[in-house]
């Protein structure tokens, strides 16, 4: 496995890895056990918004998640003249962004709401959802080297090797090259052959209640205790 980039919210890898492993994985993302508002109680509400928009935009807000985390209520007062965000929720956990618009007040106007967070997955609800997974092949370019000085003025951070009248294009970065790469050739009336390779590209953005290595390690520890619990059934029958 080799890191290819690394932020706060999303770390990119590459690793040689069966395509359906690395599916199965993206799919139980969705099974991580996810903090989120469910339920809301409006008592007041004064806003040019219905009260069943509120009450989506509060289940979408993403909540900090820790190794204690427990189910609980939020509670939501205002009587200020402008926007209400998230920051303003008060309770036992944090939303992971501060200032996400709920609605807005004008003066004289108050809005009062109490949310009850609780555990859920995102095959439930998509507010229940860590974050997002995607993957690709890396793959291997080959083309006629009359092209070296075309490619590299457009893609100038590609590295490219020389190897007779041919050069290889290794694209395994987080931005796919391969078209832009191929447009280049057919414009010069080229062709560029394309070789997948068992190595994938994985990228995993957290929406924030996670670090993103931790909802690719859960996800992970999800499908295991589902083919376990699969393999003694079988055992049993």
């Amino acid at each position: 496995m080799q890191l290819i980039n690394k932020k706060e919210n999303q770390i990119v890898f590459k690793a040689e890895i069966e395509e359906s492993l690395v599916n199965a994985v993206r799919r139980y993302l969705y099974q991580i056990p996810i903090l989120a508002i469910d339920e809301v109680e409006i008592f007041k509400n004064d806003s040019p918004l219905y009260d069943e928009t509120i009450a989506h935009r509060m289940g979408l807000i993403p909540l900090k998640m820790d190794k204690v985390s427990k189910e609980g209520s939020l509670k939501l007062v205002s009587k200020k003249d402008g926007i209400v965000y998230s920051g303003e929720m008060q309770g036992n956990v944090k939303p992971v962004y501060n200032k996400i618009p709920i609605t807005s007040l004008s003066k004289g106007q108050e809005l009062e709401i109490v949310g009850d967070f609780k555990f859920g997955t995102g095959s439930q609800h998509a507010k229940f959802s860590p974050g997002l997974m995607i993957y690709r092949n890396v793959l291997e370019l080959k083309t006629d080297k009359s092209l070296y000085d075309k490619i590299k003025k457009i893609l100038p951070n590609v590295e490219m090797k020389e190897k007779g009248d041919k050069i290889i294009i290794i694209d395994d970065k987080i931005r796919e090259i391969s078209d832009v790469c191929s447009g280049i050739a057919e414009k010069d009336g080229k062709k560029i052959e394309e070789e997948i390779k068992k190595e994938m590209v994985i990228s995993v953005e957290s929406f924030g209640q996670l670090e993103p290595k931790d909802v690719f390690k859960r996800s992970i520890e999800e499908l295991k205790r589902d083919l376990n619990e699969f393999s003694k059934k079988l055992e049993k029958d």
